[in-house]
């Protein structure tokens, strides 16, 4: 076992334990989820300081056959591109457990269970190089969020449960099917073989099987992100969620579907990707735009900030299909951006939920008069959002515009109106909260933030300065690993794709 699995079995194993322990033991319960996920992240740390940067491929692999018909084989590893993804799911799960420490009151031990239980699939999903492996951790994740936004939630939170997993499972099911295809091609399910086989012309598709094939993994992937049309569950889920959840949610889980999407769509189907990368990046725009502006005239603050994911992630799925290596490095860069600043925008939102009981923008007012420093670390979390230069998701922006420009310069001017939409709906949306005359109702229930508070969210602002300042901390293991799969999209694209009527495949 290396110190990958390490980092991957203490979520199962803190799973199973919490399980364990009496219900009884409320603040044993706590403490626990606590510990295992704060050593968890410790020991992703390890990950960072023993990758080797400048080495190319998979690094603390560790593969061998789980099961032998099908051949199933246990293949994890990482690269520059999986590293951050899975840091920043063991950074957030012990932000997440002490957020929750007041706000969870019934069925505690479920419930931090359930949090362990997500990050342990979270990092499989981005650990995974098997497809049947991979898919695996794909529907473990939805089990935990499933409970945690239809047991913990609020009011509307079973028909936003149920709309979030059938959307899910709708993708899904393309997904297995385009696996089970591409199995019945390869007659394995690690990637790494698969992915040889298709570059070496071992596999040939031909044009309808590879168009087919590719949608069916992107759609899976497109409604996760999500990416418009498809994203109508996403601001159900968020706004029924707990705040653990909607911390989760928007930090980690959509990116599951922009890392399928670079790992996947584009190393397996290149000709594909390619010709369908116009339609797709005009939903990107669409959703960047639209997004924006339905952001700008949300009552509810946390509605507000589920479509500003919409719009920030539709630069994301823009910079992975103009196919420039600014382009993808500026995606990748924005998806870590996103889960930092609009996290910590969820984990605010919540705080001021717990104390007014109301996520209504009305209901505010004056909220810098009662405390100040919420209203600071709110300002630092809100310019970041909108992409103030020297925090983080200016950087982000900037490389997925420059990316896109090189491409197409239209498409990056359109997309360009969501950064100053962004800057609109953010900060008009701080003015009505923070500002004006707070009423003696509103100053009795806004105190200050508290100790634990402060834990939560003085990380995620050191982040984003450190991201917006210091990039090369992140930016070189990225850049590695998307020139390596922009090179395999240009060489396969050239042989991949065969007239219709070909060859299917040689065996």
């Amino acid at each position: 076992m290396n110190l990958l699995e390490i980092v991957l079995a203490l979520p199962a194993i803190g799973f199973i334990l919490t399980m364990l322990i009496p219900r009884s033991q409320d603040f044993a319960v706590r403490a626990f989820a606590l510990a295992v996920s704060v050593v968890a992240f410790l020991a992703s740390i390890g990950l960072a300081t023993g990758f080797q940067f400048g080495q190319p491929g998979q690094q603390f692999v560790h593969d061998f056959v789980w099961i032998s018909t099908p051949e199933i084989h246990w293949h994890v590893g990482i690269d520059g591109l999986s590293l951050w993804l899975i840091i920043l799911t063991t950074f957030l799960t012990p932000i997440a457990v002490l957020i929750s420490w007041k706000a969870i009151q019934h069925q505690a031990k479920e419930f931090f269970a359930f949090v362990l239980l997500l990050e342990f699939g979270l990092i499989g999903v981005f650990a995974a190089w098997d497809l049947f492996l991979f898919y695996t951790f794909w529907e473990i994740v939805l089990v935990p969020m499933y409970f945690l936004i239809g047991m913990w939630g609020h009011d509307r939170r079973i028909y936003a449960t149920v709309k979030f997993f059938l959307y899910t499972m709708a993708g899904s099911v393309l997904m297995l099917a385009a696996i089970i295809y591409v199995y019945n091609l390869a007659g394995t399910f690690d990637y790494a073989a698969i992915l040889s086989q298709f570059q070496s012309g071992q596999i040939s598709l031909n044009h309808t099987e590879g168009t087919l094939l590719f949608l069916a993994f992107f759609v899976a992937f497109a409604i996760k992100v999500p990416l418009f049309p498809l994203h109508t569950w996403l601001p159900d889920a968020h706004v029924e969620a707990p705040t653990a959840g909607s911390l989760m949610l928007a930090s980690v889980m959509l990116k599951m579907g922009c890392y399928g999407m670079i790992r996947f769509c584009l190393p397996m189907f290149p000709a594909a990707a390619r010709e369908n990368a116009w339609w797709i990046n005009i939903l990107a725009i669409i959703g960047i735009i639209y997004g924006a502006l339905v952001a700008m005239v949300q009552p509810n603050m946390k509605k507000l900030v589920a479509y500003s994911s919409v719009s920030h992630l539709g630069f994301v799925v823009l910079g992975v299909f103009s196919f420039t290596q600014m382009g993808m490095d500026g995606a990748v860069y924005q998806m870590l951006n996103h889960g930092i600043s609009t996290g910590a925008l969820f984990i605010l939102v919540g705080m001021m939920y717990e104390r007014r009981h109301s996520l209504a923008i009305k209901d505010f007012g004056g909220v810098a008069t009662a405390a100040p420093w919420l209203a600071t670390v709110f300002l630092i979390t809100t310019l970041a959002s909108v992409g103030l230069p020297m925090l983080n998701n200016f950087v982000g922006e900037f490389l997925v515009l420059q990316g896109t420009a090189q491409a197409n310069f239209t498409w990056s001017a359109f997309a360009a109106i969501g950064v100053i939409l962004s800057a609109c709906y953010m900060l008009w949306m701080y003015q009505r909260v923070f500002f004006g005359n707070a009423s003696d109702d509103l100053k009795h229930h806004m105190p200050e933030l508290n100790i634990r508070e402060w834990v939560c969210i003085a990380p995620l602002i050191a982040m984003m300065l450190w991201m917006g300042i210091y990039t090369q901390s992140f930016l070189p293991a990225v850049s590695e690993t998307n020139s390596r799969i922009l090179a395999q999209t240009s060489r396969a694209v050239i042989s991949a794709v065969i007239p219709a009527g070909g060859a299917r495949h040689a065996r």
